[in-house]
């Protein structure tokens, strides 16, 4: 059985979904502070807290044999304001939980890594041999998290992947889940939200950095396709017993000028873009190389901007009522 943290949230709840399609039992442990149970529609559910001691019944009462952990904060703009915050809930509370793996003798660990380790990077695309120079607590939470993963392999009788990836969006095809934050922070749905009019415009923050349009260049990945490598990576574990770090994602770049292009096209919606200041901690461009991951894991992106943007769009109409 696999033990999915965070597995309520967005990228969790998708994870969950193409594990128990590919014929894993999981169970799911979540907070819910920022995830639904009623995205927890595959395995079973244990509400409860990574960093907390109930922790340990989770681990007695179900046969865990490996751990997918996505229970993190994940703001780089909340992460600047509320530092510490973001180091005990997403470095403090997975030590908590690489303690009770070892307790229970549980070895394999796939870590819900980002490109923000990489901070702002001179040279693009990005590989996972790049300098790790996180500028902002988020991207510094999973940098020391990744040091302590090292320290713990060290130990042995333990492997881990790290999945470094990058802007995860769309959603599920069938529209059993989707995107959904409170508050809503990620570009894709706020944009959606303008088309389908719950917002009255969108705004640009920042049209002055050193790209073609000027505006912040991002390298965007289906969730589906992030929840394919998870399972892939886990396989990798299963096989190999080695612990690796690889970059996710599509390996080209699209500007937030784009991406709004893009959804006007997908939802034949225009509306009101504005420009605002440049947001602290964010790197004009972040690109990935995923030569890696594609060469040792034989995984590959399938969809692209359009059908990342379209299968959003479904998933907000569903929601709101369209």
């Amino acid at each position: 059985m696999i033990l999915i943290t965070g597995g309520a949230g967005y990228i969790g709840a998708h994870t969950n979904k193409i594990l128990n399609q590919a014929g894993y039992d999981t169970v799911v442990v979540d907070n819910l502070s920022k995830g639904y149970e009623n995205f927890v529609k595959w395995g079973s559910f244990e509400n409860c807290d990574v960093g907390s001691h109930d922790l340990r019944e989770v681990f007695e009462k179900y046969d865990i044999d490996g751990v997918i952990h996505f229970a993190a904060f994940s703001s780089v703009a909340e992460s600047v304001e509320m530092p510490q915050m973001y180091f005990k809930n997403n470095y403090k509370n997975t030590l908590n939980l690489l303690q009770t793996m070892r307790e229970f003798g549980v070895d394999k660990f796939i870590f819900s890594s980002t490109a923000a380790v990489y901070g702002s990077p001179e040279n693009i695309p990005i590989t996972e041999e790049t300098d790790l120079k996180p500028i902002n607590p988020y991207g510094h939470s999973k940098f020391i998290t990744e040091k302590a993963l090292e320290r713990e392999a060290e130990k042995g009788d333990f492997n881990y992947v790290s999945l470094r990836y990058f802007n995860a969006a769309g959603c599920d095809f069938d529209c059993e889940i989707g995107e959904f934050h409170d508050p809503e922070t990620h570009l894709i749905p706020l944009v959606l939200d303008a088309a389908i009019g719950k917002r009255d415009s969108i705004s640009i923050f920042g049209d002055d950095y050193d790209t073609p349009d000027g505006t912040c260049i991002r390298d965007y990945i289906h969730v589906n396709d992030l929840a394919e490598a998870h399972v892939m990576a886990y396989e990798y574990l299963c096989d190999k017993k080695q612990s690796d770090v690889f970059n996710l994602g599509n390996g080209k770049g699209y500007s937030v000028r784009e991406v709004i292009e893009m959804c006007k096209k997908v939802t034949k919606k225009d509306f009101e873009v504005k420009i605002d200041e440049r947001r602290e901690g964010d790197p004009a461009v972040l690109i990935a190389d995923s030569t890696k991951i594609k060469k040792d894991l034989g995984w590959n992106p399938k969809y692209g901007l359009e059908e990342i943007v379209s299968s959003a769009w479904k998933w907000h109409e569903k929601v709101n009522g369209f």
